[in-house]
């Protein structure tokens, strides 16, 4: 078994979603008592948002990439990111280190391609809805479509993710609110939503709509184990 890296705190929330769900997959997988090899680095998110309020991404880059050089040391056989926003900044990271970085727009492109799926809906912060870094990718390597909230709605799935979701807050008429908006995209013609924030899932499940939902975090978390377990 591969040992996974994550560079984790944005949020920790969300962050102790991938460890439950590395840890539930590889036992899923080879039974018994088995869990996953894991390095984790968290980081004060407090600093990261500061740079991203600021537009700093430079300095939010060198606190990553330093963060993946100390999983790198600590003996990771590759690393995975544990937010969707911050890879606006994976190339500072990829350059820091020489283990692979798997990357969370490529484990979902993967599961949407094998869905058959040629248009989706995202939701995210506003950086991951406005941002090339994310559509583009999924776009030039996928061939998805990708839409977006209007700007008003835009705003509110931002908001409720930086003063809810990353503050271990669920509130119900927010739930509403999400599942309004994805309605909405899926009308335009989004044939599933992308959960583009690694903390939506904690508010929307599956089972909260007929739309078909894909959770970044979950479909991060199978990618990270299969490689993990991949036979050499």
């Amino acid at each position: 078994m591969k040992t996974i890296g994550l560079i984790g705190g944005m949020s920790w929330e969300s962050t102790a979603s991938y460890y439950r769900l590395i840890n539930t997959l590889v036992k899923q997988k080879l039974g018994g008592l088995h869990s996953a090899q894991i390095v984790v680095v968290s980081v004060d998110f407090a600093v990261i948002e500061s740079c991203q309020q600021k537009g700093d991404w430079e300095k939010a880059g060198g606190l990553l990439a330093k963060a993946a050089q100390q999983i790198q040391a600590a003996g990771a056989d590759f690393l995975i990111l544990c937010t969707n926003t911050m890879h606006c900044v994976s190339a500072a990271i990829e350059d820091a280190v020489s283990i692979p970085m798997l990357h969370i727009a490529d484990a979902t492109g993967i599961k949407l391609k094998k869905q058959g799926l040629t248009t989706v809906g995202l939701l995210g912060t506003a950086f991951t809805m406005q941002q090339p870094f994310y559509k583009d990718r999924l776009k030039n390597q996928f061939g998805l479509d990708v839409l977006i909230p209007n700007a008003r709605d835009q705003e509110l799935v931002h908001r409720v993710i930086f003063n809810e979701l990353c503050q271990g807050k669920f509130n119900n008429q927010s739930k509403q609110s999400y599942l309004r908006i994805l309605e909405q995209l899926h009308q335009e013609g989004a044939e599933g939503i992308i959960l583009g924030c690694t903390e939506i899932g904690l508010l929307i499940e599956q089972e909260d709509t007929e739309v078909p939902l894909f959770d970044t975090a979950q479909l991060h978390a199978e990618f990270a184990v299969d490689e993990a377990l991949k036979k050499v």
